[in-house]
């Protein structure tokens, strides 16, 4: 019951955060936006890439314009990092840095300022929300298998969304056409760099953390 109440406020504090955010985008700008990404999600799977998925976020989260710095953290935090690093293919849809903390600042009122401060954010929310809870939504941003925007995103509005079964005991989550997801919390993220092609499978980049409510 904590556990949902909790997700509710953050829900709540996204949506407060949504509604304040200062950019726009036209009907028309988003059409556009929909048909290139469709465009793009036609075509052919990419072929493997020479880095591991473990090796394409770390290399992003020491570049310039690093995007999973807080994706890195939170891999080693929970001790996933070795999963991306063999053979077994997976797709990752990958929340963006901005997205992590959109998470944490939702959450800031009802975390312990001392588990923060001497542990870290991630460490806070575990704490906050049950041991595991920070692993549990990482393993529900990942499904087994190399899928390409073609097989996850449908190809027209009349399609079906497509389902999404993740590592973490089977929850799921849809994609619509255009690359929006839609999480069992009820909230939306997008798909906004997808077809990213590593030596064990695709990272798609998203722009908000998927959550898992059980």
């Amino acid at each position: 019951m904590k556990y949902t109440i909790t997700i509710l406020t953050l829900l709540a504090g996204l949506l407060i955060f949504s509604a304040c955010s200062d950019s726009t985008v036209s009907s028309s700008e988003a059409d556009l936006t929909i048909e290139e990404f469709n465009s793009e999600a036609e075509k052919r799977a990419p072929s493997p890439g020479n880095q591991t998925i473990a090796d394409i976020v770390v290399e992003s989260a020491a570049a310039d314009d690093a995007e999973f710095t807080l994706l890195l953290a939170a891999l080693e935090y929970t001790g996933l990092t070795d999963v991306f690093t063999g053979g077994d293919q997976y797709t990752v849809f990958a929340p963006v840095d901005q997205a992590f903390l959109n998470l944490v600042d939702a959450l800031s009122a009802d975390l312990d300022p001392d588990v923060v401060e001497s542990e870290g954010p991630f460490a806070a929310i575990d704490d906050l929300l049950g041991e595991g809870a920070v692993a549990n939504v990482l393993l529900y941003h990942v499904t087994e298998g190399r899928r390409a925007a073609n097989s996850v995103v449908p190809k027209n509005m009349r399609a079906k969304d497509r389902k999404i079964n993740t590592l973490l005991d089977g929850a799921s989550f849809n994609v619509a056409f255009g690359g929006t997801i839609s999480d069992i919390a009820g909230q939306e993220a997008s798909i906004t760099s997808a077809d990213n092609s590593a030596s064990n499978g695709i990272i798609h980049v998203i722009d908000t953390v998927l959550l898992p409510l059980e």
